[in-house]
């Protein structure tokens, strides 16, 4: 009788929800989740039950952090105001942000999400350029702004792709391994991108991407696999935008950002969600003279961008990562994690290829592993049964079959053993076991 008013209950609040929010206001798993309390890498639902986070960069670092929360607190007591008054806090974040960058990246605007922060990031190519076309992968995704939204494929633009932009092949390291050798192939894909688009009469103001290709399931980039294309994009004219939100903030263990990893300086860099562990903050961060000149180019304010309270949360965040030795956490538990999850390639016929870079990871997942056909069907298995045992992940990649592991960063080594565990009997049960 109570797991029947449980059910009612929760189904109650799904129809309330899309009766308020709309019928496809979007949910994960096929049982939905009522979350109610979040501590470190810990969820916690609406009976009790607690689940590992394994999915949110939006908590950065570790849900409801003691001194992330008292910092909110504290300034949201004494101002909160937005940046046409002064104030020190916006001033000493920014000069401490890009302290972390290369000295060509020392200015910012503060926005409130890193949709916004790359909607700017785009006007700032144009401003610069005095063109418009812009090129990004064909399984990226950057926001839900009416500009970035064109960059997406999930959803096809009412009307039609803008005129302006050119969509390329995102590297598969699993399939086409010989096209990741030297990123020649996708150089090549990028002077097709700038000449179809001065053809048109439109001209090259950028290329955005992910350091890490995050959307695109993250595959195995060599050392140097961007530097043909950034080196055409330049030669064209063109900026290199930086989409940090996924790989920022220390997340690949190895560097502080993703393009540091990739090893190249951007023009441009966003980021969004991990910068205020989930309070509505992101920026975007350039070089003085790209700033002036889009300064000039655009009326640009934003209310809440770089108010008080949220510069006060970012510095924070900041202190965390540094004081819990967060980015060197990344690195040894993300390369324990892997460490793990390798052997489960021999054990489950369904693991096609293992990857991922510090506190971001995970596995293609196939039907086959001669012919590799793609396994979604697989994935979205996994990812329902492990929230059934107690652990949030999800999926991601080309062909929506590689499972998604995203922790927050505190995340730990028996944290990964705990995952790693679940995972392999999760796998044996719904993508077979070799004999």
């Amino acid at each position: 009788m109570a797991q029947s008013q449980e059910k009612i209950t929760e189904e109650a609040l799904v129809s309330r929800r899309s009766r308020l929010l709309g019928a496809k206001s979007q949910l994960f798993y096929d049982e939905p989740v009522h979350l109610v309390r979040g501590e470190g890498v810990w969820l916690y639902d609406a009976d009790g039950r607690k689940y590992l986070d394994a999915y949110n960069n939006v908590a950065h670092v570790g849900h409801c952090h003691p001194h992330v929360v008292e910092a909110l607190c504290r300034q949201a007591s004494l101002l909160n105001t937005h940046t046409r008054y002064l104030h020190t806090a916006i001033l000493d974040y920014v000069e401490r942000l890009t302290a972390t960058f290369d000295a060509s990246l020392s200015t910012a605007i503060l926005t409130c999400t890193g949709s916004e922060a790359n909607d700017i990031a785009l006007r700032m190519a144009q401003a610069a350029t005095g063109r418009m076309g812009i090129i990004a992968t064909d399984a990226t995704y950057h926001g839900n702004t009416t500009a970035v939204s064109q960059l997406s494929t999930r959803m096809p633009p009412v009307g039609g792709r803008a005129h302006n932009v050119r969509l390329v092949p995102a590297p598969d390291s699993y399939r086409h391994p010989d096209t990741m050798a030297n990123g020649k192939a996708f150089g090549d894909a990028v002077r097709e991108a700038i000449a179809s688009l001065a053809k048109d009469g439109i001209g090259l103001s950028g290329i955005i991407l992910c350091p890490l290709l995050a959307n695109e399931g993250f595959p195995t980039l060599p050392n140097g696999f961007f530097d043909d294309a950034m080196r055409v994009v330049r030669e064209a004219g063109g900026l290199v935008i930086a989409d940090e939100v996924q790989p920022g903030f220390g997340r690949t263990g190895s560097h502080f950002w993703g393009h540091q990893r990739a090893g190249f300086v951007p023009d441009i860099v966003t980021m969004g969600k991990p910068m205020g562990n989930g309070h509505p903050i992101a920026a975007v961060v350039t070089s003085r003279d790209t700033l002036a000149t889009f300064r000039n180019a655009f009326r640009y304010f934003n209310t809440f961008g770089g108010n008080p309270v949220s510069c006060a949360v970012a510095n924070a965040v900041l202190d965390v990562i540094e004081q819990e030795n967060l980015v060197a956490n990344a690195r040894d538990v993300g390369a324990y994690a892997l460490g793990l999850l390798r052997p489960l390639a021999d054990r489950h016929e369904c693991i096609g290829e293992v990857r991922g870079a510090g506190l971001f990871f995970g596995a293609e997942l196939v039907h086959d592993r001669k012919t590799r056909e793609p396994a979604p069907d697989i994935a979205e298995h996994v990812a329902n049964r492990m929230r059934h045992r107690g652990v949030l992940m999800g999926k991601t990649g080309i062909h929506g079959n590689v499972l998604k592991i995203r922790p927050p960063m505190p995340f730990s080594r028996d944290n990964a053993d705990f995952l790693i565990g679940v995972l392999d009997d999760v796998l044996g049960e719904v993508g077979g076991v070799k004999a």
